[in-house]
Order: structure tokens, then C-alpha cells, then sequence
């Protein structure tokens, strides 16, 4: 996915819409800030997710990061191979590396998240 068209929560999560499904994932500034990723704890398809809540988490050699949706709706896709081998999501976060496919309701938007430009305004920011 060209990380130019997607959008993006304060958290660094990003979305994509292609009907009303959802495809979720971090970051490169977000996997990048986690170094060597351990383990990742994702929700189970058919699971229901709140937009601005944990779904889940990333743990490190360092510390447990909680995941946060950035849609509501429910689980319709888990990104198995990124959990069984958490390397994906380093090296290929906006390729093999999404997390999940939220089914939203008919009609969502990605309005209420950031678009490229200000997504890296605010990076630019936590790098100082």
C-alpha cells in the first residue's frame, strides 16, 4: 500500500477503506520506534473493535505496547503469518505487515483520522 493514500491515528496506526472493510496496520515510524518485536497478541475474526480502544498488543524486548483501532466495527481478517513472525511487520509494515480487516458499517468514512501530510507533522514532531 502507498503510504501517501492511507490515513493515520495519533496513535500510529494506519487505515485503508475499500468498501467496508478496513485493513489496519502500524506505522514505518511505529516499527521502527519498537526495534525487535517479540510477540503480538491480535483479536480473533469475528471479534467486535472500538474505534480509539486496545485490540491488542505488541510486545518488544523492552516493553508491551497496547494496538489501537482506529474504526469500530468487527474483525473480518487476521494477518496470521505477521503474528506468527512479528519480523513482517517490521520489514514490510504497509505490505504483509497489516494486523487486521475491520468490517465497518456501510457508509464509514476515514475523515476523523490524519491524512500523510499531517500524520508526518506530527512524527516530526516526537522525533525531536
Amino acid at each position: 500500500m502507498d503510504p501517501k493514500t492511507l490515513r493515520y491515528s495519533k496513535t500510529h496506526e494506519w487505515a485503508s477503506l475499500s468498501g467496508d472493510v478496513v485493513t489496519v496496520g502500524i506505522s514505518s515510524f511505529a516499527a521502527d520506534q519498537l526495534q525487535d518485536i517479540t510477540f503480538i497478541k491480535l483479536p480473533a475474526a469475528g471479534d467486535d473493535v472500538a474505534a480509539d480502544r486496545s485490540f491488542g498488543e505488541i510486545e518488544t524486548v523492552k516493553a508491551v505496547s497496547d494496538l489501537y483501532s482506529p474504526v469500530s466495527g468487527t474483525v473480518a481478517e487476521v494477518n496470521q503469518p505477521a503474528a506468527d513472525n512479528p519480523d513482517l511487520i517490521k520489514n514490510a509494515p504497509f505490505g504483509d505487515g497489516w494486523l487486521v480487516k475491520v468490517r465497518v458499517a456501510p457508509g464509514s468514512t476515514l475523515n476523523h483520522l490524519q491524512s500523510y501530510d499531517d500524520y508526518q507533522k506530527q512524527v516530526a514532531s516526537e522525533a525531536h
